[in-house]
């Protein structure tokens, strides 16, 4: 641990309200001429310096100080393995700039939440601490590569605490790599996060790991059909108290910052796991049977070597990205298409002849050997390229992707599994339900 230190002070400021006192850590000011506490509620406030009257330090200390002694674990409970990859839920406040950071050290999650170790005996392998943001396909193959090394060990469920706003990438690549070929892995999969850092008084972080802890233990078999190879659990609504279980294969961050930022797309909310105090149930949103598919104990990975490109199909697509796309040899374009997937590929007025090479564009790049996913850019709903003319002449173009309810982000992922793994049946695969994404009722 390092020799970082942060000081608590009093302030006395006088304000429209007249004199008011706050008490909190000093940070790195806003800006120069100004001082900035972070509160006790875990918000950051800030005052000219002007407008202070007193300043007290009441203590300063090593950040180091204030950790905790590591629970002690029960070998009698359920093995649970956490794979640590960052994250706001791997986070804590940087008290030189007041920046959120992601640098908690695994054993830092269960120093600070020690029920953890009431629900599951618990390892913890940490891959990194980084922002979901950055996360690469060689990274959801360390994810598959540590959850499998995971369940050789004896774990029956695992749980990644990942970056929220590229979790539901994550979490449908890892379904992939354990389900797509068919079966189910050798236990749970759980994905969490957080999207207030630890030290803010309205962190949802305890509750998500706790869920998904609970989860990953004693949740029910994986059924594989339903979309639950992977799981994400997170807040259920703004409020604690309830976390939602989501599948893997059909989750969507929804909002930036909200508690219950992610949202079921084209599936079913699986269960809600409730938290009073120290008792933790499990409420099952849908009907749980049992599996028919065999269990897999090695995992399929993803060519990183493939380069794929997304295009919003808008008023500014142009065909010369698409003749770039084709010139630097990329695998596949997923193209996020209007309505049902519509692309501008017609000139009714002769005003917009673009409109026409783009559609000469994405001919070529198909018969020069890509593959052109259309996924919806609605989000919510199916792909359906037999509704207008405009559909028929798309999917006469080559694109790939009717009549898919898959949900977009996780389409995109399925297109680079099965070009990693069985690129010859890209055409059928993308249309084939491998493990719950592709529902054929909405």
């Amino acid at each position: 641990m390092g020799e970082e230190t942060q000081s608590k002070i009093r302030i006395t400021v006088n304000s429209w309200s007249g004199e008011v006192e706050h008490e909190g850590y000093l940070l790195q000011p806003v800006k120069e001429g100004y001082i900035t506490l972070k509160l006790i509620n875990g918000y950051n406030i800030s005052f000219p310096e002007e407008s202070v009257k007193n300043k007290l330090i009441l203590e300063t200390s090593k950040i180091s100080d204030t950790i905790h002694e590591t629970p002690k674990q029960n070998n009698d409970l359920p093995k649970i393995t956490i794979i640590h990859t960052g994250g706001t839920i791997a986070s804590k406040v940087d008290y030189t700039t007041g920046a959120v950071v992601a640098r908690l050290e695994p054993h830092e999650l269960l120093e600070a939440n020690p029920e953890l170790a009431k629900q599951a005996c618990i390892s913890v392998i940490k891959l990194g601490n980084m922002w979901s943001d950055d996360m690469r396909p060689q990274h959801w193959n360390s994810i598959l590569s540590a959850s499998e090394d995971a369940f050789k060990s004896g774990s029956v469920g695992v749980v990644i605490c990942h970056g929220t706003d590229s979790m539901h990438f994550s979490s449908s690549a890892v379904a992939f790599g354990w389900a797509g070929m068919g079966g189910i892995p050798p236990g749970r999969i759980v994905f969490t996060g957080s999207q207030r850092s630890s030290d803010r008084g309205s962190s949802d972080s305890s509750e998500n790991l706790l869920a998904a802890v609970h989860w990953a233990a004693y949740g029910p078999k994986v059924n594989g059909d339903i979309g639950d190879s992977t799981v994400v659990v997170m807040h259920d609504t703004t409020a604690d108290g309830a976390c939602a279980v989501f599948s893997g294969v059909g989750v969507r961050k929804m909002h930036t910052s909200k508690r219950d930022a992610f949202k079921q797309i084209n599936n079913q909310k699986l269960a809600t796991i409730i938290i009073e105090r120290e008792n933790i149930e499990i409420e099952s949103e849908i009907p749980w049977t049992t599996s028919n598919r065999k269990v897999n104990n090695n995992v399929s990975l993803y060519d990183c070597e493939l380069k794929f490109t997304h295009l919003m199909s808008n008023a500014h697509l142009q065909p010369e990205l698409i003749n770039f796309i084709k010139e630097k040899g990329h695998a596949g374009i997923i193209i996020h298409g209007m309505g049902l997937g519509h692309l501008p590929i017609e000139n009714p007025l002769g005003d917009a002849p673009e409109n026409l090479e783009v559609s000469k564009a994405i001919k070529e790049y198909v018969e020069a050997g890509g593959t052109a996913l259309m996924v919806a850019q609605c989000i919510n709903g199916p792909i359906n390229m037999d509704v207008y003319s405009k559909g028929r002449i798309q999917q006469s173009l080559g694109i790939i992707g009717h009549p898919s309810t898959t949900p977009p982000d996780t389409a995109a992922v399925k297109l680079h599994w099965v070009l990693s793994n069985n690129p010859e049946e890209v055409n059928s695969l993308i249309l084939d339900n491998l493990c719950g994404e592709n529902q054929p009722t909405l």
